[in-house]
């Protein structure tokens, strides 16, 4: 597997996070880690092909919200990066996981 590159905290991009936010798949995932941090990709349960999960999950992995770490085998482990997105944008991340909890249902899972 080649390495994967994560943005540094500091070049975190309001707009790229926004963008990453506005699809209701990739809001799935955020909301998902939020409740459980440290899942393997295969197990958010969303049902999505294999590569569109993959497109999703590098999405926010560039735009600097969800780190990605390959765990033993070919599996990649999520976790979210609520410490580094608060501190550069506060409140950001809980305005909008209320938000969409008040307004949105979850995606059908698989």
């Amino acid at each position: 597997m080649k390495p994967l590159i994560h943005p540094r905290a500091e070049d975190i991009n309001i707009h790229a996070v926004l963008h990453a936010l506005a699809e209701p798949a990739r809001m799935q995932i955020v909301r998902t880690l939020a409740e459980a941090d440290g899942k393997p990709c295969g197990t958010f349960g969303i049902n999505l092909s294999k590569s569109t999960l993959s497109a999703h999950f590098k999405v926010l992995r560039e735009a600097g919200i969800i780190r990605q770490e390959t765990a033993p085998g070919n599996s990649r482990v999520n976790t979210l990066r609520r410490d580094e997105l608060d501190a550069r944008f506060p409140g950001l991340l809980d305005s909008v996981l209320n938000a969409v909890e008040r307004t949105e249902p979850s995606l059908p899972s698989v």
